[in-house]
């Protein structure tokens, strides 16, 4: 079920058809999700018809190609186009993506497998800045309460940087390469139900992310501010987390491995 913040009293309704290109053959339709605060009007779905063979093979090239060629009004967000930013994460056919990364054919992961039109809509349960852009605001005030840097009272090596042996750099491996599009955190209903005072999984796997850093000194206080009824514990498993994070990383172990190690009150949970 696709749930979104949006002004009350709204209701998503049909919008303008856009024809397809003069002397098109292998068309495909994005149906897509239309929501502007200053005209007064409720939401509505525009549909697009684009050409394949006149256009890139990710759904982000056709959304650039439609505010290029066809509607510059369309508001979305991009930047680097090669799943590194993202900036683009957005919820295609049910379930949170990155634009850029999700082909409109040919895909062979179930996640990304798209059949027929393609409905594109803002990530879940987000407030709605204007059309595909959602408020990330309150998501970084999350952020921002992790302390998301290294954290020491030891002085610096003069001659060198802090240094971590391969077994030690290896403990911080499908952590520290999220981007914080927020797929994962979008995705979660645990965040749904208590976004105000859970983290969500995003926040809370860039915080197992320093805890696991064999270089950082704060690990007791990152557990002491995580040491909360909802901050940390709000999580119910669901594991929506990882079945939709497009970096293929597992916030639900990150989020487990925390709880592991609250309980035992040791950084290194034994066995890992």
């Amino acid at each position: 079920m696709v749930q979104f913040t949006l002004p009350q009293g709204s209701r998503v309704q049909a919008g303008k058809i856009w024809p397809a290109p003069n002397g098109s053959r292998r068309t495909t339709r994005l149906r897509v999700y239309r929501w502007n605060p200053d005209d007064g009007q409720n939401p509505r779905l525009d549909t697009y018809t684009v050409d394949l063979d006149r256009c890139g093979p990710m759904v982000l090239d056709a959304l650039i190609k439609i505010k290029n060629e066809t509607d510059p009004t369309l508001t979305f967000r991009r930047s680097c186009r090669e799943g590194v930013c993202g900036s683009c994460a957005m919820n295609i056919n049910g379930a949170n993506h990155l634009a850029c990364m999700t082909p409109m054919e040919g895909s062979t992961t179930p996640m990304t497998r798209i059949e027929g039109d393609i409905r594109i809509y803002p990530l879940n349960h987000m407030a709605v800045i204007k059309d595909l852009v959602v408020d990330l605001a309150p998501l970084f005030a999350q952020y921002r309460l992790i302390t998301p840097w290294l954290r020491t009272d030891t002085p610096a090596p003069p001659d060198r940087e802090r240094l971590q042996s391969p077994e030690e750099r290896s403990r911080i491996d499908g952590y520290w390469e999220c981007i914080l599009c927020f797929c994962c955190t979008g995705g979660c209903p645990s965040w749904w139900w208590s976004g105000h005072r859970y983290l969500g999984p995003a926040v809370l796997l860039n915080a197992y992310r320093w805890i696991a850093d064999s270089r950082d000194e704060a690990a007791e206080e990152r557990l002491n501010a995580l040491q909360d009824p909802y901050r940390l514990y709000a999580c119910h498993t669901i594991m929506n987390c990882t079945a939709t994070c497009p970096k293929g990383l597992n916030p639900g172990k990150a989020i487990a491995l925390i709880k592991q190690a609250m309980a035992q009150r040791s950084v290194w949970p034994e066995g890992e």
